[in-house]
């Protein structure tokens, strides 16, 4: 087991079986040493989708908790593509997207869950450039959806 994923499991939390694309594209491409990594969105522990509107249906707290769900999402789909997480050099960037009601303006808040994450996890090596942005809307009302590009050794 890796050091990360060592850290997770003290953390009480375990990475999910990779989430199967839901189109047509792959969860990860590598390029060189960077790897980009599609969208990935949240689902309950039920395997129920991480559904509503923010600023309508749900808080910023559970928004921040569906967040923490994709990034485990994400580390799932880079462990998948690169075989080990103790391989990444660097969280490049990452865009959330957040179901947003017209009139709420705490997108960051929200993605604030997976960066932290991130940073919980890799420390420096998990800090990153972001962008976070409130949409309409996001396929099947997802509260939250979220890439990321990792730079990795080896």
């Amino acid at each position: 087991m890796s050091q990360v994923e060592d850290k997770l499991k003290q953390m009480g939390l375990t990475l999910p079986t990779p989430p199967p694309p839901g189109g047509n594209y792959i969860p990860a491409v590598r390029v060189g040493n960077l790897v980009f990594l599609s969208g990935v969105t949240p689902r309950r522990p039920d395997g129920t989708p991480f559904a509503g509107k923010l600023g309508r249906d749900l808080t910023v707290e559970e928004g921040y908790e569906a967040a923490r769900i994709c990034a485990l999402n994400l580390l799932a789909n880079l462990k998948a593509e690169i075989g080990d997480l103790d391989k990444l050099s660097h969280v490049v960037k990452l865009l959330g997207m957040v179901n947003s009601d017209p009139d709420f303006t705490q997108p960051p808040a929200v993605i604030n869950g997976c960066s932290d994450l991130l940073v919980e996890v890799y420390g420096d090596k998990g800090r990153h450039a972001r962008s976070a942005v409130g949409l309409a809307t996001l396929p099947g009302g997802v509260a939250v959806e979220i890439e990321m590009i990792a730079e990795v050794s080896g």
